[in-house]
């Protein structure tokens, strides 16, 4: 099949592309905004404007476009923690730094996103298993990083938990807090997740990246 071809769909404007971006896109949103159930073929298709044999160019079935949301999903959430964990840090506070990168920058994980697979999780065994293979992944990557600077396999285990879980409650309870409430508490989060005191040019640094990261996004 070639992902490249394009269908064309009459409007208002003459004729309007529809690619297989726009498809994965709307179904994005829709899991998100609307949950699983509502990713149906006939009804992505009449938002595009298009026919729903059109999605055949793009997709085999409908199973087909959800194990691509799926990966997509493995492939921005889990790889950038993934990724993020394992970059090179001279400190410990510099790497649990790089993973606060992820809870700043919505590129890097969508916790909206997160939480649409959790709720497909609920009625999908399957879907279960992903994300409990997820959790399971970042944890030990983040585990791994506190290894690497010299905590013990146990230690860093929990640390490992208190950090990813707690921002995964963070988000399931929407605290909305302003981002320079979080700013100002930067350094005592660093404390409590390491056990050790940042140095002040880590803390200016992170609030630069926040700033920069901000000012991107907008």
């Amino acid at each position: 099949m070639d992902t490249d071809k394009t269908i064309q769909r009459a409007g208002a404007t003459g004729n309007i592309k529809a690619t297989r971006e726009d498809w994965l896109k709307l179904a994005l949103e829709t899991l998100i905004s609307d949950g699983v159930e509502r990713v149906r073929v006939l009804t992505l298709g009449q938002k595009l404007d298009v026919s729903r044999s059109s999605f055949y160019w793009y997709f085999k079935s409908r199973q087909d476009l959800l194990d691509q949301l799926l990966d997509y999903w493995r492939q921005t959430n889990t790889r950038f923690i993934v990724e993020h964990a394992r970059r090179p840090s001279a400190t410990v506070i510099r790497g649990v730094m790089s993973i606060f990168e992820c809870w700043v920058d919505e590129r890097l994980f969508d916790p909206q996103l997160d939480f649409a697979i959790r709720a497909w999780a609920r009625r999908s065994p399957a879907i279960r298993r992903a994300l409990d293979e997820a959790d399971k992944e970042r944890v030990e990557a983040i585990r791994d990083m506190f290894v690497r600077h010299g905590y013990d396999a146990e230690d860093a285990f929990v640390r490992a938990r208190v950090l990813y879980f707690m921002q995964i409650g963070y988000y399931s309870l929407e605290l909305n807090e302003p981002m320079s409430s979080r700013l100002a508490q930067v350094a005592l989060y660093l404390r409590s997740f390491t056990g050790q005191e940042p140095a002040a040019e880590d803390v200016e640094e992170f609030s630069r990246y926040v700033e920069k990261t901000l000012s991107g996004n907008r």
